[in-house]
């Protein structure tokens, strides 16, 4: 028997575990970009006129960025309450590899509107929270979203990574294949955490699009 046709036969025969794997794969993602979303975009509010609260949340977001996954994952596991083997800690980690791709595309969005149009709305009486809301979130909704699928295609494939502390996911295919030097596991767990990238590339591309359109 062919790779191939071995590799498609232990799909057909497995997909109900595959299928398993990859909605807890999904579940870990929409959990932490949710998370990730609700405050990086804020922060990024926030941070637009403030130059100082604005470094330091670049910064520290910059640097969870450059720590290698597994090592960020081995390091929150013995901290208190957000630690510990299993889903909660692989969650954490990837909050924080998402922050950075959405809470600067925000600051960006937002900071690189039109002045014309800010004045145009100062004159208009605006106050700044009013402005903020109004005028420059509409704005840079599209780059903000940018960052939002950017960090969701990080997501999907560092979530991979978190069957090491027992999150499960398609990464336990991955693990299981390279610890028993299996093509068959190993793609179980690569081409859907693939599929899964390219899906929500593509979806999230056509709302981008469609919001720099309108």
């Amino acid at each position: 028997m062919s790779p191939d046709v071995s590799n498609w036969s232990f799909f057909s025969e497995h997909r109900e575990e595959i299928l398993s794997a990859t909605l807890d794969h999904m579940t870990l993602v929409v959990i932490a970009m949710g998370i990730a979303i609700l405050i990086a975009v804020p922060l990024g509010m926030f941070i637009v006129q403030r130059p100082a609260p604005r470094a330091i949340a670049l910064g520290i977001a910059n640097i969870f960025q450059t720590i290698p996954s597994l090592a960020l994952f081995g390091f929150l596991i013995p901290i208190p309450f957000i630690g510990g083997i299993g889903k909660r800690t692989a969650i954490v980690a990837l909050v924080l590899y998402a922050l950075l791709p959405i809470l600067r595309n925000t600051y960006v969005g937002l900071s690189g509107i039109d002045p014309a149009v800010l004045e145009a709305a100062e004159a208009m009486g605006m106050t700044q929270a009013q402005i903020l809301f109004r005028v420059r979130f509409p704005l840079a909704l599209a780059v903000i979203l940018a960052g939002i699928r950017t960090a969701t295609i990080i997501t999907i494939g560092i979530a991979t990574i978190a069957a090491a502390i027992g999150a499960g996911g398609l990464g336990t295919f991955i693990f299981r294949g390279v610890a028993l030097v299996s093509d068959s596991l190993i793609l179980a767990g690569a081409i859907p955490a693939a599929l899964l990238a390219l899906l929500a590339d593509f979806l999230l591309g056509l709302v981008e699009r469609q919001l720099r359109v309108v």
